[in-house]
């Protein structure tokens, strides 16, 4: 694996947990609804501990341990009752917009420094992860009949963000 600076793997380590709030917020939900999101975004996380890629699995291994060190904790606990931590970004249009911008920094950043495989890898990973959180719960939904799976709102940013990425 190349040798990043400190800003660059700080890009790179902290960009799935942004597409994570930035997939969250796409649509503006109720906190039922958003915590389903963040449980389905971490466990998509902690999957890339089993990536073939050595980079996504070590960025998904230093996400964990950044959120607590161990899957029963991050995913696990929170089906057992516990609430995920939900972080929203204060301005959600200009938080969206940054992820953006860190996501296209990333994709320039794998393709200087990264093997091809790895870098695919990342890409596909995060969107991976868009998808997952934007289709964890329905929106719009009553007693759990009608709404949306993907609303219009969570297709735009999830496009966006493949076309950023490249995938």
């Amino acid at each position: 694996m190349p040798k990043y600076t400190d800003e660059e793997w700080g890009l790179l380590v902290g960009l799935p947990q942004s597409v994570l709030i930035a997939a969250s917020q796409a649509e503006q939900d109720g906190s039922r609804r958003t915590r389903e999101e963040w449980t389905a975004g971490m466990t998509a996380i902690a999957d890339g501990r089993d990536s073939a890629s050595d980079l996504v699995r070590t960025i998904a291994t230093d996400v964990v341990a950044r959120q607590g060190g161990d899957e029963e904790d991050l995913v696990g606990g929170f089906a057992g009752g516990l609430e995920p931590p939900i972080i929203e970004f204060p301005d959600r249009k200009a938080g969206i917009a940054d992820v953006i911008d860190r996501a296209r920094a990333a994709h320039e950043l794998l393709a200087a420094k990264a093997t091809d495989a790895d870098a695919e890898s990342y890409r596909f990973w995060l969107v991976t992860l868009a998808d997952q959180v934007v289709s964890a719960a329905k929106s719009g939904d009553v007693l759990g009949f009608g709404g949306e799976l993907v609303t219009p709102a969570e297709r735009a940013f999830r496009d966006e963000l493949a076309a950023v990425l490249e995938v």
